[in-house]
């Protein structure tokens, strides 16, 4: 069977900031509040000029150039994103604008989870001799959902995009298994916690014909129960994690470093103490960017390739955990 190969990574540059000391000034809150319960000081925000496919594309054309392949390469994007430009999707734009002309693309959305779900999902079409290249990307503008009038939520959330090129390798000598980017994975969903986290659609109802009516609302802003959220990611994640390294036949012990979906930097310290994880090998950037859903995990992946922390054969436990509630890892060998 062929193997998968992790063999480039990328994001996108988004200039504008929002600092905790500038959400102050919107929200009764200070720096030090939203850093020490969060360990966040800052977020990035898109411009009036960016959208969501915008930023995928940069982030994918970054990965695409670290890998060394052309667009026209490719033959699979998939875009893990819940904050699409367009409700029926966006990663067709995404392949246009990256000229990727023979690559079929589609979205995937699993919240904060999507981009492990996309790592996965993408990974049986090269199994199955499918595909070569695959481009997986997650990117949310959560901007454009957040109550910016509420503190509990506000404070989180940033907007961003990251991006990895899976590749198939396969043993051309016919002697040895080729080798393996993918080494376990656990995918979890529970709908009966949905209502901790919701983006929802708001109903209103418009009188047609006679008896006859249609629903047209509209979608509101992002709200949380963070204790819920907070109590399940500390439970469910470590446990999903070790699901997963017994998939691939490893321990912590083998574990290089850990990556979680960056949401809180309690929960990150929380799950690596469960898991005996120091926490000197935990990768985190959430200081820098806050909580960006399904691009936190690239983002963080790849600011640790081009800074050389993760370096070629790393093993990475990644895990990402959100709305749905949806969770779910996966054991990676870089490069």
């Amino acid at each position: 069977m062929p193997g998968v190969a992790l063999v480039g990574s990328g994001s996108a540059d988004l200039p504008a900031t929002l600092t905790n000391d500038d959400l102050s000034q919107l929200v009764d809150t200070s720096d030090d509040w939203i850093a020490s319960r969060t360990g966040i000081r800052q977020r990035h925000l898109a411009g009036a000029d960016d959208s969501l496919a915008s930023l995928a594309a940069a982030a994918g054309k970054n990965a695409l150039a670290m890998a060394g392949l052309a667009p026209e390469e490719v033959q699979l994007i998939v875009l893990a994103t819940s904050t699409p430009d367009d409700l029926f999707g966006s990663a067709c734009q995404v392949q246009t604008l990256l000229g990727a002309s023979r690559a079929v693309a589609f979205d995937l959305t699993a919240a904060c989870s999507g981009f492990v779900f996309a790592l996965v999902t993408a990974a049986q079409y090269i199994y199955t001799g499918v595909f070569q290249n695959v481009l997986v990307i997650g990117a949310d503008v959560l901007s454009r959902w957040t109550d910016w009038d509420d503190r509990r939520t506000c404070v989180l959330f940033g907007d961003g995009a990251g991006a990895v090129v899976m590749q198939r390798q396969d043993d051309s000598q016919g002697t040895e298994e080729p080798g393996n980017g993918l080494l376990g994975f656990e995918l979890c969903s529970d709908g009966t916690l949905n209502n901790c986290l919701n983006l929802s659609y708001q109903v209103a109802s418009k009188p047609l014909v006679g008896d006859l009516t249609v629903q047209q609302g509209q979608f509101v802003p992002i709200t949380m129960n963070g204790r819920e959220v907070y109590k399940f990611a500390v439970s469910r994640v470590p446990e999903v994690i070790e699901k997963a390294l017994f998939r691939a036949n490893l321990t912590t012990a083998d574990v290089d470093w850990l990556l979680l979906h960056q949401a809180n930097q309690r929960i990150l310290d929380a799950v690596a103490d469960r898991l005996k994880i120091p926490r000197d090998r935990v990768l985190s950037n959430m200081i820098h960017h806050g909580n960006t859903s399904a691009a936190s995990i690239p983002l963080a992946l790849d600011e640790a390739v081009r800074s050389g922390q993760v370096q070629p054969g790393d093993v990475i436990a990644t895990a990402g955990f959100g709305a749905g509630l949806t969770w779910g890892a996966a054991i990676v060998r870089w490069g």
